[in-house]
């Protein structure tokens, strides 16, 4: 199975193409949707998408020998907060009958 990319704008597109709205004003919407969702996840809280999944926080213990892949050197990493995706059931049920690439492609 080929690696297949969604981009912003081509989600942008879909729903101009479902719609009776302007682009602009798609566009627009998308992104207000994305900086709401950034602007909760700054502030620390978990957003649930009911049926799609759930965004949250959880915190990286730090590190004092981790190593920088690009140079090979050792750097110390604090303590930091990852965002992490939990799929809710509906997608899960969803996508479970997509086959997963095989390692003889």
């Amino acid at each position: 199975m080929a690696a297949k990319k969604k981009t912003k704008m081509d989600l942008v597109d879909c729903i101009y193409a479902k719609t009776s709205c302007r682009l602009s004003a798609v566009k627009s919407i998308v992104d207000l949707f994305l900086d709401e969702m950034r602007t909760a996840l700054e502030a620390g809280t978990t957003i649930e998408l009911r049926g799609f999944g759930t965004f949250e926080l959880r915190e990286r213990k730090g590190r004092t020998h981790a190593r920088n892949p690009r140079t090979g050197e050792t750097v110390s990493v604090g303590r930091h907060s990852v965002v992490v995706f939990r799929a809710g059931r509906d997608l899960k049920n969803a996508v479970w009958k997509i086959p997963a690439e095989t390692a003889d492609e």
